[in-house]
């Protein structure tokens, strides 16, 4: 009897001893092992299968927990955005003016969006990592405005106008003697969460603009 006790008490204390947490240069681990310290590694098996190469690949959390994530995982976070989109359909898209406030352009249809941070609904990009962006925009009026006007187009950092070209749309009779096309490009730095939007400004209350991808379009590049 007492020597079925001692395997019993054995086998209790050697089953804590596998569930309990090791710490090595720590003495409160946090994990089943942490390591407080440099690791060290001498000898690996160099991985040849593609399936394992792709879905198997460690790294470290803020917590410093050691996970596993996909390759293209990684690929996806550190790849620089870019973003081009233009408008939905090759005929006249109106834009009214209210009260003369620039009115946000509806680019809607986009080529490119690699780490999807244009909003097609709200025609607004947000950014998801600090950086610096290069932004270009474009738009080309419709032929069937007759009179002189001005117009232009703007981009808006947070609300804010910080780049525009916009000059009088000449007309004399039924001919146009000014350039249809505005475009305005600029640098700017953007923190996680900075929205860039781009709106029409003009002297009457609506504006037809084109709405082929070759005449009315935008590009935000991120360049580090």
């Amino acid at each position: 009897m007492k020597s079925k006790f001692v395997i019993i008490l054995t086998i209790i204390l050697y089953s804590k001893t596998l569930l309990a947490q090791v710490g090595i240069g720590t003495t409160t681990p946090m994990a089943t092992l942490e390591i407080n310290g440099d690791l060290k590694i001498n000898t690996t098996t160099f991985e040849t299968d593609e399936q394992v190469i792709r879905d198997s690949i460690l790294v470290i959390s803020q917590d410093g927990i050691v996970n596993r994530t996909k390759a293209t995982n990684i690929l996806n976070a550190s790849l620089p955005t870019m973003v081009k989109a233009s408008m939905s359909g090759g005929g006249n898209i109106l834009h009214v003016i209210l009260l003369g406030a620039p009115e946000t352009i509806k680019y809607d249809t986009e080529t490119i969006d690699n780490n999807n941070e244009f909003d097609t609904t709200t025609h607004t990009f947000t950014a998801k990592q600090d950086g610096i962006y290069a932004v270009n925009a474009q738009i080309k009026i419709s032929s069937l405005i007759s009179v002189s006007t001005n117009f232009g187009i703007g981009i808006y950092k947070n609300g804010v106008l910080i780049a525009e070209e916009e000059y009088l749309n000449v007309h004399t009779g039924a001919f146009s003697v000014s350039s249809p096309i505005r475009k305005v490009s600029t640098v700017i730095d953007l923190v996680t969460g900075d929205e860039i939007t781009f709106k029409l400004s003009s002297s009457i209350a609506s504006v037809d603009l084109l709405g082929n991808q070759t005449e009315s379009f935008f590009t935000i590049y991120q360049l580090r």
